[in-house]
């Protein structure tokens, strides 16, 4: 897997900005070892997609139970993300790091060689635990590692297009590996990717810790993590059963009960595990709302366009993944643009004109019809449309760090990382299910469209005024973000 950096994809300083520096060998393997973690994680988001059917048959999973290929990943993943990175930034990044990749890498071999439903799901959900563990902790290693500046929009760049590019590769390779060898093919190449990645990471990542020890916030963590978890369960059930179940209904209310109690602890607590005047900065609280809109949405688009293109248009999965295939390249190219545009434009300016352009690209589905056209439409607007996508993430994670000191950067990351796991969680559940239940897939999908477009353009609108981007752009190339920021 190559990674791009090289000088031309450097921005172009301009008044008041620095080149950004070149990046030493080292430097480039330490970005290559965690990106390379990020990318590991993505695919896991998607790989198995294609594979269910056949995953199913073989270990004897019944339709209605496949939801729980997903939901056993997504639980952990979402539920224990701020514990983790908070946990990172007392004890050790570097070593919460390194304990992720082993049980990741662990846990996909027990998925590989399952023998039955019940170990496979034991399997994907250690892998959740351990992507749990890698993301927030690999994004702190990262922002403390390439200081703020354009180093770091460089790095973040890199790690936001291979983060889009590794939920896109996952659609084709899992089609794939599947075709050509078993849907177990899918779980061994997550555990290769850790057996490649694991023994590199002691060597090249910095110890990375707080300075102070203070003690971890307990009911803090039992609040958020019983909140997101009860949150995840029911929205994800939802996306299958419709909100009408008990189990569903009790989950969400007790979710967001768990949720607000946890507010509340964290407002009187001494060593809270999200900080509340952190949540007041306006580039996180603004900041965070831009990413998990961008990332539910267009989660949500990416969802509703694999039905349309299989059920209506009658591709097949390995040519609907050729699609999101397209998809993924301009994703690349996209990576290598957004830090010329973030440097010319700044962060704010830069989320706010991709959340615009996500929901304007969005609405141009709706002339999606039932011929060959169709498909040439759907390709080039969901791949500039990621474009946009893509620059939203790596502009928001920039608009939410920036400014924060290092010893605080691991709750600022689990936030950044919270938004995206739970975006790209909430989003199918919310929107997806009108298209689903839709008596008429086509309408329920044009539905979907324009609501979609609709929540991503009025965001646009919200974060623009939150984050007061409409002031002059001034000498700093972006807008010396941190000014203002609280």
């Amino acid at each position: 897997m190559a990674i791009d950096t090289t000088p031309t994809s450097t921005p172009a300083p301009v008044a008041g900005q620095q080149p950004a520096p070149r990046l030493s060998a080292r430097d480039r393997l330490v970005l290559f070892v965690l990106c390379a973690a990020q990318f590991m994680v993505a695919l896991d988001f998607s790989v198995l997609n294609v594979a269910l059917p056949v995953l199913g048959a073989d270990l004897g999973m019944s339709t209605s139970a496949l939801q729980w290929a997903v939901t056993a990943f997504a639980l952990p993943s979402g539920g224990f993300l701020l514990l983790f990175g908070r946990m990172g930034d007392l004890y050790g990044r570097r070593r919460l790091f390194l304990a992720g990749l082993a049980l990741f890498g662990a846990a996909s071999l027990l998925a590989t060689l399952a023998w039955d439903p019940a170990s496979f799901l034991a399997g994907r959900a250690l892998q959740g635990l351990g992507a749990a563990a890698i993301v927030p902790t690999g994004m702190s290693l990262l922002t403390t590692t390439f200081p703020e500046g354009p180093a770091r929009d460089r790095a973040l760049g890199i790690s936001g297009t291979l983060l889009s590019l590794g939920f896109t590769v996952g659609m084709v390779a899992g089609g794939v590996l599947t075709d050509l060898l078993s849907w177990r093919s899918t779980m061994g190449l997550l555990a290769l990717f850790a057996l490649i990645v694991l023994p590199l990471a002691p060597r090249l990542l910095p110890e990375s810790r707080t300075p102070e020890r203070p003690r971890l916030d307990v009911p803090g963590a039992v609040t958020v993590t019983g909140g997101l978890l009860s949150l995840i369960y029911a929205l994800t059930t939802a996306a299958e059963h419709g909100f009408g179940r008990a189990d569903v209904l009790v989950t969400l209310a007790a979710g967001l009960l768990l949720l607000a109690a946890f507010a509340a602890v964290e407002s009187r607590s001494a060593a809270p595990l999200v900080s509340l005047p952190m949540l007041r900065r306006r580039t996180v609280a603004w900041g965070n709302l831009g990413g998990l809109v961008t990332f539910s949405m267009m989660s949500t688009v990416v969802f509703v366009l694999t039905l349309y293109l299989q059920e209506v248009l009658h591709l097949s999965a390995f040519e609907t993944g050729l699609v999101f295939g397209v998809q993924g390249l301009l994703s690349v190219v996209a990576g290598s643009l957004a830090p010329r545009v973030i440097g010319r434009f700044g962060a704010r300016r830069t989320l706010v004109g991709a959340l615009a352009g996500q929901g304007a690209l969005g609405l141009s589905l709706l002339t999606l019809g039932e011929g060959g056209r169709s498909v040439v439409l759907a390709t080039a607007a969901v791949s500039l449309a990621s474009m946009c996508h893509l620059g939203a993430i790596i502009s928001y994670g920039l608009t939410v760090t920036s400014g924060v000191p290092d010893e605080e950067q691991g709750l600022a990351t689990g936030l950044v990382t919270s938004t995206q796991q739970v975006g790209i969680t909430v989003g199918i559940p919310l929107l997806g299910v009108l298209a689903t239940t839709a008596t008429d897939l086509r309408s329920g999908v044009h539905t979907v469209l324009v609501l979609d477009a609709a929540i991503v353009l009025a965001a646009a609108v919200l974060v623009a005024v939150g984050l007061r981007v409409n002031r002059p752009a001034g000498s700093g190339a972006v807008e010396a973000e941190t000014v203002g920021a609280r």
